[in-house]
């Protein structure tokens, strides 16, 4: 059965002036959150944007990812810190997300290195968020096993 999760938006006014919300319709853990297009491409001035979204979801997906793969391996993580830093930038077809730089430090006692890092991999390829987007963006990944 498909796992089904939902959010919904609203939006006012034209693209450059005007305004919107979002809210997670599912969880509820947040609601009515605004952005708008500057937020989008300039200052984000304590408002959101659909590639901050993005990115959350990438450093949550990639941390569950790397968490089963490494415990797959018979290594479970005492920490794993993500951050996921998406990139969208103009190009001939518009504005288009073209990057996710993954940021990986982790705590993982008693893994090699080349454990570690053929288990991170395989959780950047296979996170359902990164095989959401692969294809059309690219996917980086910095991982460090930390004290």
């Amino acid at each position: 059965m498909a796992a089904v999760r939902n959010a919904s938006a609203t939006w006012q006014g034209d693209l450059l002036s005007g305004s919107g919300r979002v809210s997670a319709e599912t969880s509820a853990v947040f609601a009515d959150v605004p952005l708008t297009w500057k937020a989008r491409t300039e200052a984000s001035d304590g408002l959101t944007s659909p590639e901050e979204l993005l990115a959350a979801a990438h450093a949550a997906c990639f941390s569950m990812a790397s968490s089963n793969e490494l415990s797959k391996a018979g290594f479970v993580p005492e920490l794993m810190e993500v951050s996921a830093a998406v990139s969208a930038d103009k190009t001939e077809a518009g504005w288009t997300v073209t990057s996710s730089a993954l940021t990986l430090r982790a705590r993982v006692p008693g893994v090699d290195e080349a454990t570690f890092r053929q288990a991170v991999e395989a959780a950047r390829d296979g996170c359902p968020i990164s095989r959401a987007i692969s294809g059309s963006v690219h996917i980086a990944l910095d991982a460090t096993l930390v004290g």
